[in-house]
């Protein structure tokens, strides 16, 4: 009775490795583990258990890492790291518009200024685009070099302000959540040009004008904003506000939205139309990005306003910062798990199709 249960035990920290490996493995490892047990043993010691459980996550660590060189990862990776670099892109080409292009609605104060796009504003305009011409030019060791520089200016620049500006920066956590994809995205090895093969000349073209249509209806909706006049004399005045969006037409506000969700279409059907094992790896390497979002959103919305409220600075605290940080990892890893076990459901399934095909008739 002894033994069985000392397998049934070691069976289960057996389950540690893969699936390939205890295949292979499983029952030689169980029978060198069982003839070293103690007589009467019941249950495998803490240093037994201890060494299985760090010797099967490290096999496991090694196997993922050999999965990510798989062609559908290679493809999607680099699918990835092109389209986050264009979103990049035009979310810095926002700011450095709205210096370029001064809001009519708002007079500045006298003197007007004459400053444009502050240094920081270019450089972060010309990075990301290098990072997208030099990706799309098959010169994808620089595009990775490029991107992990916008990593580590966001670490040095932003970073340093979590002690006197923690909301500003969660704010942009989603951004350099971004670069961290796009980053890692475009350190995969990939044959030369593969995003431009994979995602061809018409998806391509299609992902590009809708970042330039959105950021088009943005800086459409800044300019066209109405003008506060002077309220001293009575009178009344209506406006519409919709996040960044302000008219004085609702319509006006949903056609701005429209345009918004015209864009935003356009990219998940383009993405939409890759193969099914492209597609699904690309939606679990830009997930942790949606679920860090919600995260800010919803479980720190109440902190940002109190912050506002307070008017200083309202330090996270640590079960705070844990969720920022393993929200993403754990939503990736679960989305690697989730795409594996369908494939696999999905290999099983073909096979058996096949057996009954060449099963003979009775």
């Amino acid at each position: 009775m002894s033994d069985a249960q000392l397998e049934r035990h070691y069976r289960r920290l057996l389950a540690f490795y893969p699936w390939e490996h205890r295949r292979a493995y499983e029952e030689e490892m169980l029978a060198v583990l069982l003839a070293d047990a103690r007589p009467r043993q019941r249950r495998p010691t803490a240093a037994d258990a201890a060494n299985l459980i760090g010797a099967g996550l490290r096999t496991r660590l090694r196997v993922s890492a050999r999965g990510f060189t798989e062609p559908a990862w290679v493809d999607a990776a680099a699918v990835t790291g092109v389209i986050v670099a264009l979103a990049l892109l035009a979310l810095a080409a926002k700011p450095m518009l709205d210096h370029l292009l001064p809001d009519p609605s708002v007079p500045p104060p006298p003197p007007r200024p004459m400053g444009g796009p502050s240094p920081a504003e270019l450089l972060r305009v010309a990075g990301w685009a290098g990072v997208t011409i030099t990706a799309l030019a098959g010169l994808r060791w620089v595009a990775a070099g490029l991107a992990w520089a916008g990593v580590a200016a966001w670490v040095v620049l932003v970073g340093p302000g979590v002690a006197d500006q923690p909301t500003y920066v969660v704010d942009t956590l989603p951004q350099f959540a971004l670069a961290v994809v796009a980053a890692a995205a475009l350190t995969v090895p990939a044959p030369h040009r593969r995003a431009v093969a994979v995602l061809g000349a018409r998806r391509l073209a299609a992902v590009v004008l809708a970042a330039l249509a959105a950021v088009s209806v943005l800086e459409t909706a800044r300019l066209a904003a109405p003008s506060f006049p002077d309220m001293s004399s009575g009178g009344s005045y209506t406006f519409y506000v919709l996040y960044d969006l302000e008219a004085r037409s609702e319509v006006v506000i949903w056609l701005y939205v429209a345009g918004l969700a015209v864009a935003a279409l356009v990219v998940l059907v383009s993405l939409a139309t890759l193969a099914p094992e492209i597609r699904r790896r690309v939606v679990v390497m830009l997930a942790p990005v949606a679920a860090l979002a919600l995260v800010i959103d919803g479980a720190l919305a109440g902190w940002a306003v109190s912050t506002v409220h307070m008017g200083h600075a309202i330090p996270l605290v640590p079960a705070q910062w844990a969720m920022l940080v393993l929200v993403p990892a754990v939503t990736f890893l679960a989305g690697v798990l989730l795409v594996r076990r369908r494939e696999e459901t999905l290999r099983m399934v073909a096979l058996g199709r096949d057996a009954d095909r060449e099963r003979p008739a009775a």
